[in-house]
This record gives C-alpha cells, sequence and structure tokens, in this order.
C-alpha cells in the first residue's frame, strides 16, 4: 500500500496530526495497535489535561473544541503553588484587566474522542486498528512498515506518535534521554465539601507532592497524588471510603470531607526527551518526542505544538510539490520543535528536584526562591501572560485558516 503520510498511533497527537493534514492532498493512514472502533468512546484513563489558550485556539481552528460537552471543560481562574506546611502559597492570577480564565481543564479521554470524530471520515485519511508494528525500513524513496501479521505499508514520511516509551523511536535507532523520578502518580476524580474556587494546587508537601486540578463543577476536581511505588499502592488497595478519608488528610481537610466519584488510576512518573526528533524519512510527535512530568501540564500543549509545527511544513511541501522526507524539512521542525520544548524541560527537572528533596538545606532553599518570586515586580503577571498568548502556538496549516474553522 503507498501512502504519503504514515502515522503511528491514534492517540491525541497522532489524531491531531492527520486532522491537520486533512485536506492537503496528502494521502494520510493512521496505524493503531488497539481496536479503531473504540476509539470512537475511549475510557476515562482518570487524567486531566490542562489546556493554554494557544492550545484552544488550535484546536479550535481544527473543530474539536467544539466537540466538547459543556461539563467536561473546566475553568482555571487561578494557580496556588504551596510549599510544605505553609498556610498560604505563591497565587498566579490573571493580568490586571483581563477577566477570563488562565486556562482550562478537559478530560484526556474527551480529547482523544474529539480528535477520533474529526480525524476519521476526512477526506485522505484512514485509520486502521489492529496494527502492531514490527519493524521500520527507510530507504532512498520511501519508508516501508511492517506489521507484527506480515502486512507491509510504504509511505514517504513515517511519523511516530505512540508513547514515551516509543518502540518505533528504539527501531530507528533514536536515543532519548530518560529520567525516572522514582514515583508514582495516583489520580482520582473526588466530590469535596469546600468549592475549588477555579483554583488549581500544586502542594509541595514533604514526602509527597499533591495536586488539585479544578473541574466544571465547583465541588469536583481531579486529586493528583505523586507518591513513592509502595505508598501508592498501598492507596489504591484501600476502599473508596478509606481513600476518601486518606485524601481529607493529606490535604490537612482545607477542602472539607471528600468522597471519591470514579475510581483512581496510576502511572509511574518518568521523563523522556528524544535527542533526535527525526530520522531518515522519520519523526517524532507527542510524547515520542518530549515526554514531560505532569508537574509542568505541558505534556499535551507541548504534543500539540509539535503537530502544528510539523503539519505546517508539510502542507508548504504539498503545495510546493516538495518531498515530504525531505531531510531539510524535517531538520526545520526539529530545530523549531527543540527551541520551543527545550529549555522548559531541562527548568522542570531543576523545579522538581528542588521542591522534592526534603533535607532541611533544600527546605530552607525552597522558601527562599518561593519569597523571592513572590516579591519579584512583575513575576506573576509575567507568568499569567504566557498563559493567556494566543500567539505562542506556531501557525495552523493555511487551509484551516482560509476556512476560518473556530472563529
Amino acid at each position: 500500500m503507498e501512502h504519503d503520510i504514515l502515522i503511528i498511533g491514534a492517540g491525541p497527537s497522532g489524531l491531531c496530526m492527520a486532522r491537520a493534514l486533512a485536506g492537503s492532498g496528502l494521502r494520510v493512514i493512521v496505524l493503531e495497535q488497539g481496536d479503531a472502533a473504540a476509539l470512537a468512546d475511549p475510557a476515562d484513563d482518570g487524567r486531566e489535561i490542562a489546556l493554554t489558550h494557544a492550545s484552544r485556539a488550535a484546536l479550535e481552528r481544527l473543530g474539536m473544541w467544539q466537540a466538547f460537552a459543556p461539563e467536561e471543560i473546566g475553568e482555571l481562574r487561578r494557580a496556588l503553588v504551596i510549599d510544605g506546611d505553609d498556610r498560604e502559597g505563591l497565587q498566579f492570577d490573571p493580568p490586571a484587566g483581563d477577566d477570563g480564565p488562565l486556562g482550562w481543564m478537559v478530560p484526556h479521554h474527551a480529547i482523544r474522542r474529539a480528535a477520533f470524530a474529526c480525524a476519521s471520515g476526512t477526506e485522505g485519511v484512514a485509520i486502521v486498528g489492529g496494527a502492531r508494528v514490527a519493524a521500520l525500513a527507510p530507504s532512498a524513496q520511501a519508508i516501508e512498515v511492517r506489521l507484527e501479521d506480515g502486512r507491509r505499508f510504504r509511505a514517504r514520511l513515517a511519523i511516530a506518535a505512540d508513547n514515551r516509551f516509543s518502540g518505533c523511536r528504539r527501531a530507528m535507532g533514536l536515543r532519548a534521554d530518560h529520567h525516572d523520578f522514582g514515583k508514582v502518580m495516583v489520580v482520582v476524580k473526588v466530590v469535596h465539601e469546600q468549592p475549588h474556587q477555579a483554583t488549581a494546587w500544586e502542594w509541595f508537601r514533604y514526602g509527597q507532592t499533591l495536586a488539585l486540578l479544578p473541574l466544571h463543577d465547583p465541588q469536583t476536581s481531579s486529586a493528583v497524588l505523586t507518591l513513592v511505588p509502595a505508598e501508592a499502592a498501598a492507596f489504591m488497595a484501600k476502599s473508596a471510603e478509606e481513600q476518601g478519608l486518606d485524601l481529607a488528610r493529606r490535604f490537612e481537610h482545607r477542602l472539607g470531607a471528600i468522597r471519591i466519584a470514579a475510581a483512581p488510576h496510576a502511572y509511574p512518573l518518568v521523563g523522556v526527551y528524544a535527542r533526535r526528533f527525526v530520522g531518515p524519512r522519520f519523526a517524532l510527535v507527542g510524547d515520542a518526542a518530549v515526554g514531560m512530568h505532569p508537574v509542568t501540564a505541558h505534556g499535551f500543549n507541548f504534543g500539540l505544538a509539535g503537530t502544528t509545527r510539523l503539519a505546517g511544513l508539510l502542507q508548504d511541501a504539498a503545495r510546493a510539490g516538495r518531498d515530504p522526507g525531505d531531510p531539510a524539512l524535517l531538520a526545520r521542525y526539529q530545530r523549531g520543535h527543540r527551541l520551543a520544548t527545550a529549555p522548559l524541560y531541562a527548568a522542570t527537572r531543576l523545579v522538581v528536584d528542588l521542591f522534592t528533596d526534603d533535607r532541611l538545606p533544600t527546605r530552607v532553599l525552597r522558601k527562599a526562591v518561593l519569597g523571592a518570586s513572590s516579591r519579584l515586580p512583575g513575576f506573576r503577571q509575567l507568568v499569567a501572560r504566557g498563559l493567556l498568548d494566543r500567539g505562542g502556538m506556531p501557525r495552523l496549516p493555511r487551509p484551516f485558516a482560509r476556512a476560518g474553522l473556530g472563529r
């Protein structure tokens, strides 16, 4: 089978890439190892995704934002960073004169569902399920992908959007730096007595990190615990009633009584940064390129920025009659995505190391850093304006701009 673009992985990044290329004249196929039919209504995996203004603008133009139900969108109007046992923290509000939210919370499974709805059935896009990749073989003119069941596909460019432990990245010999934080992230939807006031918490307590992500209902949030594996396993083994009491204690009853609204999910915390984002007729997007620690809430935002950047370059190449696997085109994508992601990825490592080290000298340094940040003129306004910036996202391919999608 011959195609122009072959995308491996039908997660949000892979499907957003397929949707962005729809109508370009490029023949696109998406290979998904799971059941393609299940993509229409994916199971809730407990994760909530924080979206910036730039990401919302991109999703609107792709037609995805309009597919979210109102109750799936939670506004994030302020953020609070708390250290240790402090009663108060460093609060980030919208800049003066701007009464809009800092961002929005949307369930991961809702993004997957919307991405599939927008990509499937689109002219020039095919999605194939049950497709487990066994090998990739690039040549001068094309790249061949062989599946475990023996099927073969050829394309001028293959894009891996599988996951941060990407088997395709390894098969192509692209090295990646992995950082195992030695912790497990437990996410659980909860109902609490006190309203969340549309505030996201990041609480670096001693021996654990807590987060609270406000959802659409004012008394419903996603609670996130970062724990050592044994403690995470102990929490997961408790009954729902015991988990609610445990969470109320961990949050020092600042939210009042807590009730579990959905079963918790646990994920190992591993950061990944590919040393190269491209190879011969091959590119990485999403977590396969950059797998962020969730403390920044920027994982999907980076993934969407990368797919938007690469899709724009591929659209330009199609209009000019150029080869989508041109090494110069892929090098341009790599430079742009590295410049956009490397500084924050490195900074995240430093922040997590600083705020999860409970030795006394580090505790003192943590207090000093937060104190200095609170007193630094304009610091909090600068951070807020960065979240509100709609121009931070690379431009979308011209067909979407011409169509005026999402205006």
